[in-house]
């Protein structure tokens, strides 16, 4: 069985939309595009090329629209994209000039492709993928950053396909300009209890 994590840059409220520029995703008027670049520093840019392996990748139609635009000329720095391949979950598209993309249509083909043998599947961006996958207890870890600022509108990554859900943190560090950088694993069901009992 395959791990699938999902990878994301959210504000302390919990926005992920457009972290990386302006025009990234206006979508809902959204218009602060671009928010994680004054907090672009040596210690988390560190951290991302240490993420950006060689692991398969599962995008929303529209991340991959995104990274498809860019990346195939722009591999120098993340050496393996255009290598490893690209599960795509979209309704509407088929092929893609950009080598090894495979196109989902279903839960069931992301059920399937989790239980096949195969590297880690990461998940960038996506915000209606995420929710899917949430909804569906089919996230293993969580690679989290998390942005000393908040948006108060944004598509946000804890939305409408959050269920109760428990994780244990296995790693974390925070850069010198605020960015909490924390990684989780799934932990089973949330337990409650009586604090001080």
């Amino acid at each position: 069985m395959r791990k699938i994590i999902l990878l994301s840059f959210i504000t302390l409220d919990g926005v992920m939309q457009a972290p990386g520029r302006p025009e990234e995703d206006t979508s809902g008027g959204f218009k602060y595009g671009g928010w994680v670049a004054p907090y672009f520093d040596d210690v988390g840019g560190k951290v991302m090329e240490k993420q950006m392996n060689s692991a398969d990748l599962l995008l929303g139609r529209k991340t991959f629209e995104i990274f498809a635009s860019y990346w195939p000329e722009h591999a120098d720095n993340w050496p393996g994209i255009n290598d490893v391949t690209k599960y795509v979950m979209s309704k509407t598209m088929k092929k893609s000039e950009w080598k090894n993309s495979v196109f989902l249509k279903s839960l069931a083909d992301i059920e399937k492709l989790k239980n096949s043998k195969g590297s880690d599947i990461q998940v960038h961006g996506s915000g209606e993928l995420i929710q899917l996958l949430l909804k569906n207890d089919l996230v293993d870890e969580l690679w989290l950053k998390i942005y000393p600022l908040t948006l108060g509108q944004g598509k946000k990554l804890f939305d409408h396909g959050t269920i109760p859900a428990a994780f244990t943190l296995t790693e974390s560090l925070f850069t010198p300009t605020g960015v909490i950088i924390a990684n989780y694993k799934r932990a089973g069901k949330v337990k409650t209890g009586t604090v001080g009992s």
